[in-house]
């Protein structure tokens, strides 16, 4: 993992404290070409009641439109949090090839488990799983760190009802 990877990530834990700070779920997401520069980024925007807006599933919308399918394929989607089964799949889909993440699903589940938080209604499954073929980098500790800090500020704050 390069520096410029660690930038890209710190960011990403940054959009997912915006996201917290406007009462979605912690997750933010950059979208970067091969060249290094950042094409998009956004944050977790379900907080309106559709599940579907993850910032990982944007971007992959987002790529889809405005990316030729060989600039997708040298594309890397740095995120706060390992994609979901929906978001590895349109990852996948549009063929994105590289995904580098803070913290996994493995993790997220632990720390929900440990928060009492009941599973939610699509099976947690890495994007391994998921997409096979797509190169998976993560998670990186010192970060995942802050991304359960963001994790255990929503439930608490869910759990007292605010």
């Amino acid at each position: 993992m390069t520096e410029d990877d660690l930038r890209i990530l710190r960011r990403c834990v940054e959009l997912a404290e915006e996201a917290l700070d406007a009462g979605d779920e912690p997750f933010g997401s950059v979208l970067v070409d091969a060249e290094g520069s950042v094409r998009q980024e956004d944050r977790n925007r379900t907080a309106g009641g559709d599940q579907t807006r993850h910032p990982e599933f944007e971007l992959a919308r987002w790529a889809a439109t405005h990316m030729s399918p060989e600039e997708r394929a040298g594309a890397t989607v740095y995120t706060s949090g390992e994609h979901c089964p929906m978001c590895s799949a349109a990852h996948a889909w549009v063929g994105l090839r590289r995904i580098v993440y803070a913290s996994s699903t493995e993790q997220l589940v632990g720390w929900l488990d440990e928060l009492g938080v009941p599973p939610g209604p699509v099976r947690p499954l890495s994007v391994r799983e998921v997409a096979p073929d797509v190169i998976v980098e993560g998670p990186v500790p010192e970060l995942a760190e802050k991304v359960h800090a963001l994790h255990v500020r929503l439930h608490v704050r869910l759990h007292r009802g605010r």
